[in-house]
């Protein structure tokens, strides 16, 4: 009798494996140890890549689904880590692997690792060599951005108040610790840079934890401070605490009392101290200046200019004397050579005159010449008489009539006459 055999598909065997590893209490949650391999699979938020036994040859499927949001580390090739998960088949290749829900780094702890890789990295971008900003000698106000119930902010202006009472503390209240500590802190600092009105700013807590002190180890909250404008000073922890804000503070204070005094660089009873030192040294200074100024007058009051103040302007007198004769001479010079000069050209005028009038001269003595040979003078010379009448030449014999007294002009006189007839030539 032939035995009869049920042979089973490839998918139905992986169906019955994937049911037995889900239903295994033992692969629901398992505690898995080895190195990291095959690193650099990264799809999106998810991570991919291998686990190896260190002393064996046995690798394992790894995935961990939103690892930043659950990691504080980077995971790194060959890092040794402890992980918790859950053990599954994947059905359509038929291949196993671990869903990580938990990774930490074997032998050192989380936090720390976190800490040490993101301190190489600000430490390499050269964010802790950046120029450290100088603190004010005598501060007007200080923010303090801290805890408003913790014992800082009382240590603080109680110190402050001691060394130096006339600067102002303004606190900043903020959550230090937790999740949303760092965002509280940031959105703090910006708010007093944007003022720009506060001279120093702190930013501290009490000491406890790395877990407690994680805030300040935020890799934006040490951007922010290490771009902020304003002297900021670090007072995190104890003394023996180091966060990344210590590194890119512009001063690391180990207590709260010690930023404050970090601060107010010099007391009030420094500061006066000082003035009163510089007040004793300005007097004496003074006393010094003076005494120099009336020594120098003394000596200058015994100079023979102020026994003999004459001799100040002997000199400039003879002087002035010898520029007025000089001054005499050059003028007397220059009258006679425009004099000179005037003479010359008067006598060019006078030339070119006597030029310009001989044609006319000669012109006009023609004229005369002329005149005379037609002058009546010249015909009366003759023996002609010239006949008036009552200041009116007379001209014809109708002009007078008997009786009338008429004048007679003679070239070498006058003589008066009376018409006694008269007769018209015509008429014989």
């Amino acid at each position: 009798m032939s035995e009869t055999r049920k042979y089973l598909t490839i998918s139905a065997l992986t169906s019955y494996l994937k049911r037995k590893f889900d239903a295994d209490p033992y692969l629901e949650k398992v505690y898995l140890t080895g190195e990291i391999s095959n690193m650099g699979r990264r799809r999106g938020r998810h991570l991919y890549f291998s686990m190896k036994d260190p002393n064996g040859g046995a690798v394992i499927s790894a995935a961990m689904f939103s690892y930043a949001n659950r990691l504080k580390f980077e995971p790194e090739e060959g890092m040794k880590i402890n992980a918790i998960g859950r053990v599954q088949i994947y059905e359509p290749s038929g291949t196993y692997s671990i869903i990580l829900e938990q990774m930490t780094p074997d032998g050192i702890g989380e936090l720390f690792l976190a800490y040490e890789q993101l301190k190489n990295k600000l430490s390499q971008e050269g964010l802790f060599n950046l120029p450290k900003k100088k603190l004010p000698t005598f501060p007007k106000k200080i923010a303090v951005v801290t805890s408003p119930t913790g014992a800082v902010i009382e240590d603080i202006t109680r110190t402050v108040q001691r060394r130096y009472p006339s600067a102002q503390i303004v606190l900043f209240p903020a959550v230090v610790q937790g999740e949303k500590a760092a965002a509280t802190i940031i959105q703090q600092i910006l708010r007093i840079d944007e003022l720009g009105d506060y001279d120093t700013l702190i930013v501290g807590r009490g000491g406890g934890s790395i877990e407690d002190l994680w805030a300040f180890n935020d890799e934006k909250l040490a951007r922010v401070i290490a771009a902020a404008r304003i002297p900021i000073i670090s007072s995190v922890g104890h003394e023996t605490d180091n966060t990344l804000v210590d590194f890119v503070a512009d001063q690391r204070a180990a207590t709260p009392t010690a930023a404050a005094e970090l601060s107010t660089p010099v007391t009030l009873e420094q500061v006066i101290s000082r003035l009163n030192e510089l007040q004793i040294r300005l007097n004496l200074r003074m006393k010094q200046l003076v005494d120099v100024r009336r020594q120098r007058v003394e000596r200058i009051t015994q100079h023979i200019i102020f026994q003999q103040p004459d001799r100040l302007y002997t000199g400039y007198n003879q002087r002035v004397d010898q520029l007025c004769h000089t001054l005499t001479q050059v003028l007397q010079q220059r009258l006679k050579t425009t004099k000179h000069q005037l003479m010359l050209l008067l006598q060019r005028q006078l030339q070119v005159r006597q030029i310009l009038l001989r044609q006319p001269q000669e012109h006009v003595q023609l004229m005369a010449a002329k005149l005379d040979l037609v002058s009546p003078l010249k015909i009366l010379k003759r023996g002609y008489v010239l006949i008036e009448k009552d200041s009116q030449v007379v001209r014809t014999i109708n002009d007078v009539q008997r009786n009338d007294t008429i004048d007679l002009r003679f070239s070498d006189g006058m003589a008066k006459a009376k018409i006694i007839e008269t007769s018209d030539l015509k008429n014989e």
